[in-house]
């Protein structure tokens, strides 16, 4: 294996597992245009004859950004009547899944549910001058569509896609950042199967033994936390895991979402979206903090990431709280995408866990600063400033698949080169706010070991030790070596990925 260099096995400590597979059938990521978009949704429904022999079956798909597209204009259910699609329930999600564009029928199907409101806390349906909707939907106010139920089969077909692409990119373990209780059920069940020796092949033991730490999305904050059990190393190989909620405290950037203490610079009468008020969200981690639940709460805007802090801070500068609890509680924020100065050096006095995905700021680098201006952005997409300012040096990177790709060395190379996969930037082949890159050492520490320990999986994963699981990837070329240029980063192969001890996926 000359040339060739062992790393431990790799973590996503953000993606969207059933999601990934679920994209896979009607994927709308690079179109340049809306006409793009409809190009590719007709192909499909083309090409497959259920959904063209049938005009009530829906059509779902995700991944249009119209940030990439020529002025940039949201599209509407308009553009959706075309003679082939004119009359059909489709909802296209947006490629960071905080908006789905949908066609008239669905409009149509919604109102047959009720009206649809015209305030909508945490989210919004876009109206045009007449107040009727426009087409899409918005956070919140996507829960309004009437889509048809998953079933389990379809979460069958969606994992084995999902375990297929990231085992063959080295990934050993992913935390994934939402989880309905459906989900959940039917991650228990193939962890109950595996125990009963229901799969034989080496392939199939292989995908579910593949790590998996879930959290619960905020939904639940009323649930009754305490009556739903954790579960630490479930199943035959120890490999599930639930002792996480995820509280989504805004939108995002592309669509506005994104909560902020002032207004977007590209469209001063938003300021993106909050989901709950100060109070609630301090009452919520205090509940969960009660119930020995860890917390890891989506934050992209610079307002939402203060809520976060402010409440994290109730309990960890409480007189009452002990002194190690950052360490006993491991509190996330996922993403920490935009901040304050000042709220960055709290992150790390707090001993917060800021979890991140570099990929959104090489997707994003072409259109933030036009969001945020030239005084918010130094506090955005801050991964060395985060890291180096926590005592702790704990800053997971994951990639938030199938919003960006699932291969990790996507996220290696943008968290090192900050730029484009074809070297670009806003700023020039030097990378885009440089300064805020992560070294190679760095970049590997946020997949491996950090990510383990913001699951509390560290005695056993993030690094080659005596007595931890055998988890490695072999990789074609040396990564780490600062004499390999970049750009060769990105043409690393994965030879081999290997879990406890057995090869999961390609050969030694």
């Amino acid at each position: 294996m000359e040339g060739s260099i062992i790393v431990p096995g790799l973590t996503d400590a953000h993606a969207h597992i059933l999601q990934y597979g679920f994209k896979m059938q009607l994927m709308l990521d690079g179109c340049k245009s809306v006409q793009e978009v409809i190009d590719r949704v007709e192909t499909f429904v083309k090409a497959t004859p259920t959904v063209m022999n049938d005009k009530d079956v829906w059509i779902q798909g995700m991944g249009w950004d119209q940030t990439k597209w020529e002025g940039q204009r949201f599209p509407v259910a308009d553009d959706l009547e075309t003679p082939l699609l004119k009359g059909r329930p489709i909802s296209l999600l947006r490629i960071d899944v905080h908006a789905s564009w949908v066609s008239h029928k669905v409009i149509q199907l919604t109102k047959e549910k009720g009206d649809i409101p015209t305030h909508i806390d945490g989210g919004f349906v876009m109206r045009d001058s007449a107040g009727e909707p426009t087409g899409v939907f918005v956070d919140k106010a996507m829960a309004l569509i009437p889509r048809p139920p998953v079933t389990d089969e379809e979460r069958g077909q969606h994992f084995k896609l999902t375990m297929k692409d990231a085992l063959a990119v080295g990934l050993t373990s992913i935390h994934d950042a939402a989880v309905d209780m459906e989900d959940m059920h039917f991650f228990i069940k193939y962890a109950d199967m595996l125990t009963l020796n229901a799969f034989d092949s080496q392939a199939a033991a292989g995908q579910i033994r593949l790590y998996l730490m879930a959290m619960l999305p905020s939904n639940f904050e009323d649930v009754g936390s305490r009556d739903i059990p954790r579960l630490i190393n479930y199943g035959k190989h120890g490999r599930l895991t639930l002792r996480s909620f995820k509280l989504f405290l805004d939108g995002a950037l592309g669509s506005w979402g994104a909560a902020l203490l002032e207004p977007y610079s590209d469209k001063p009468e938003e300021s993106g979206l909050v989901m709950y008020t100060d109070e609630k969200v301090k009452h919520i981690v205090r509940e969960l903090w009660n119930s020995g639940w860890q917390v890891n709460s989506h934050g992209i805007g610079d307002r939402a990431n203060q809520m976060i802090l402010d409440a994290y801070e109730s309990i960890l500068r409480n007189e009452s709280t002990p002194s190690n609890a950052a360490d006993i509680w491991r509190p996330r924020i996922e993403h920490a995408q935009i901040m304050t100065q000042e709220d960055l050096k709290r992150t790390g006095d707090l001993k917060v866990i800021p979890s991140v995905q570099p990929t959104h700021a090489t997707s994003d680098m072409w259109y933030a600063e036009q969001r945020l201006g030239k005084y918010r952005i130094k506090g955005a997409y801050a991964y060395r400033t985060l890291l180096h300012g926590s005592s702790s040096k704990i800053l997971p990177i994951g990639s938030d698949f199938p919003v960006e790709g699932v291969n990790p060395l996507l996220g290696f190379y943008a968290a090192v080169a900050r730029s484009a996969e074809d070297g670009s930037s806003p700023h020039g082949p030097a990378g885009w706010y440089a300064s805020e890159a992560l070294t190679r050492a760095e970049a590997l520490r946020g997949m491996t070991y950090a990510p383990a320990y913001a699951s509390f999986s560290e005695h056993d994963l993030g690094s080659l030790e005596k007595g931890k699981k055998a988890d490695f990837v072999v990789l074609d070329r040396n990564i780490m070596n600062e004499s390999l240029p970049v750009a060769d980063i990105l043409r690393a192969k994965v030879k081999a990925t290997v879990i406890d001890g057995r090869v999961a996926y390609g050969s030694l």
